[in-house]
């Protein structure tokens, strides 16, 4: 065997070992380690546009999903087959005889990168720690942000708010926007408020507000002010791994319950927020961990010294 084989089969098998690897630590972690495929993602976000960005040099560590070999490649491209040998071996050899191969294709939606055709190539780029790869990309434009740790949960919740923006051309009116919560059934929660408001404007002007005119008021006339206090108290602090919008609608529920509490007089949002915190947030529930701990030992102690 020639030293060519032999190291292109040695790495081969490094990138099986850590394709195994990765299996077996997404299994102790939950998380997962599978490609996304691209038309599952294509299908669930509303593509505005598409267009021919040319050849480019593009981040491996983007490149998350693939068209058609998904099942081939686990997330960082590792072989997940012994099928994918003979191709993955040629490719190899090629890299390691400094041979120039044709740009890879690539689709681009967000940020993330899906493998149209390459992916051989992509895999051994990033076994041999390549960062950054030549390839012939095409855009589809979404209004959604999506990042490299895009997940299948996350997708759910990206489908949701794409279907958000497109009922609303939010991200038309207001192209700064960016609206994300951490758990589904916020963005019908939004399509609530917003048609509430649409009711109570055409009541107050006493003729019809276009959904346009409801959208943009609601957005900056209630969700900023209260989304601008958020940020200004540094509230978010006490809700890890939450996000602005989250805050918004557990905030507005609270405020509407303190309204009722009060007699109809709406506290604010900064009432409503600092008494949310106060009752709710992260420093709060400890505290009330051990008031609880507290009274419990109250009543166990007693009984223990009795008992002795």
């Amino acid at each position: 065997m020639s030293w060519i084989q032999q190291t292109t089969r040695e790495d081969f098998s490094r990138a099986r070992r850590k394709a195994l690897f990765t299996q077996l630590l997404s299994l102790v972690d939950r998380s997962s380690s599978e490609l996304l495929a691209f038309e599952e993602v294509r299908s669930r976000l509303n593509v505005r546009s598409q267009r021919d960005l040319g050849l480019q040099s593009v981040p491996v560590a983007h490149i998350i999903g693939s068209e058609g070999r998904y099942a081939d490649f686990d997330r960082q491209f590792a072989p997940r087959h012994q099928a994918t040998m003979s191709r993955w071996l040629s490719v190899d050899r090629a890299f390691h005889e400094a041979v120039t191969l044709p740009a890879v294709e690539l689709y681009k939606i967000g940020d993330i990168y899906f493998v149209k055709d390459g992916n051989h190539r992509v895999s051994v780029a990033r076994l041999q720690g390549q960062v950054d790869i030549d390839a012939l990309v095409t855009e589809l434009v979404v209004d959604v942000p999506l990042g490299s740790d895009l997940s299948m949960r996350d997708l759910l919740l990206k489908e949701e708010y794409s279907d958000f923006l497109e009922w609303t051309e939010l991200a038309s009116l207001r192209p700064d926007q960016r609206i994300e919560f951490s758990e589904p059934g916020g963005y019908l929660a939004l399509i609530q408020h917003i048609n509430a408001h649409r009711y109570y404007l055409s009541q107050e002007q006493g003729s019809e507000v276009t959904r346009d005119e409801a959208v943009t008021r609601w957005y900056d006339t209630v969700y900023m002010p209260v989304v601008s206090v958020i940020r200004e108290s540094g509230s978010l602090r006490s809700f890890p791994g939450r996000t602005e919008a989250d805050l918004y609608r557990w905030i507005m529920d609270h405020r509407w319950y303190l309204r009722e509490r009060n007699g109809g007089a709406d506290p604010g949002p900064l009432v409503a927020i600092e008494d949310y915190v106060r009752l709710f947030g992260r420093r709060s529930l400890a505290e009330l961990t051990e008031r609880l701990m507290r009274g419990l030992r109250a009543v166990v102690q007693p009984s223990a010294d009795r008992a002795a």
